[in-house]
């Protein structure tokens, strides 16, 4: 953990959490055969990866990834997928962030997606903290957290040792 921080889900806590989340999305895609995990880039993606490892294990489902590239910095630049979209046309797609904070990644990955027809689109976050400046919401989340807009969540992804923190 980093100097002022605190943890907020430990690694068995977010295994808990991304296990619910895997349940979830497959309880509302029950009569697909395949299903599109699109995970924005670095830790969204690395969140999907841990899903779609999930939904293997509880399902059926032909679970396929798609690494979705944002440039949070300039989000209106181009967005790339590691899938074209005739991949991912007229399938149940689930877009995954990390942490949904303003919604400014989210909104600009959902309007990417918009210009391809899909059969269902959902998101899905392992934190949402409420401070969204764009009407997006995540319709599968692990954890909702109440922080100042001063505070950071950072998600740490590491082998044996993933945690959740505030700082």
């Amino acid at each position: 953990m980093e100097k002022n921080s605190v943890l907020i889900l430990n690694h068995e806590q977010i295994n808990h959490k991304i296990r619910r989340i895997a349940y979830q999305i497959y309880e509302s895609n029950l009569e697909e055969k395949q299903i599109i995990l699109a995970g924005i880039a670095k830790s969204g993606f690395q969140l999907a990866q841990k899903l779609q490892a999930e939904l293997r294990q509880i399902s059926d489902l032909d679970v396929q990834l798609c690494e979705v590239k944002v440039n949070k910095k300039n989000p209106l630049d181009i967005i790339t997928t590691s899938l074209s979209p005739q991949d991912y046309q007229n399938k149940a797609l689930v877009l995954i962030d990390d942490v949904l904070n303003s919604g400014t990644t989210l909104i600009y990955g959902i309007k990417h997606f918009l210009d391809v027809p899909l059969k269902r689109f959902k998101t899905a976050v392992l934190v949402d903290r409420s401070h969204k400046k764009y009407p997006v919401k995540a319709d599968f989340k692990g954890i909702s957290l109440s922080t100042s807009i001063h505070e950071t969540v950072k998600v740490h992804f590491k082998p044996g040792a993933d945690s959740v923190e505030l700082i």
